[in-house]
């Protein structure tokens, strides 16, 4: 166990443009790169969803004024969260998420209909959401 320092939150739905693979690693290393050279990161905010159930994970971003990307729209639920925040070096940083959102989901009742959240801080910060059961 990592002892995870964690707190409970409310988010809004928000509307974003996303792009769906397969929960692999080589599958999301390979949209990051794509969906980033895409959108660009400058003033943007970047999530992932993970479905377990459907086996997908999902890199999105925010819709923007002016924003013309021949993308699917789609929504990052809102509703209760229970969060914590991982700060490191990639990649190293990036293999501690799966271990962390797994002791966040096992701190009580989680709500499995809605995706699993990674919120991408900075590139040395991410924010990791497990949506919990109001």
């Amino acid at each position: 166990m990592i002892g995870l320092t964690h707190n409970a939150f409310d988010a809004f739905d928000v509307e974003v443009f996303e792009h769906t693979v397969a929960d692999e690693v080589t599958a999301m290393t390979e949209a990051w790169d794509w969906f980033e050279n895409l959108v660009g990161l400058k003033g943007r905010k970047m999530f992932a969803r993970v479905d377990e159930t459907a086996g997908t994970y999902t890199v999105c971003t925010p819709r923007l004024p002016g924003d013309s990307y021949d993308l699917t729209v789609g929504v990052l639920p809102g509703g209760r969260y229970r969060r914590t925040v991982l700060e490191g070096e990639p990649p190293e940083l990036y293999e501690r998420i799966g271990p962390a959102m797994e002791e966040l989901k096992a701190l009580g009742p989680w709500d499995s209909s809605r995706p699993l959240v990674e919120f991408y801080r900075r590139h040395t910060v991410i924010e990791l959401w497990v949506p919990i059961i109001t």
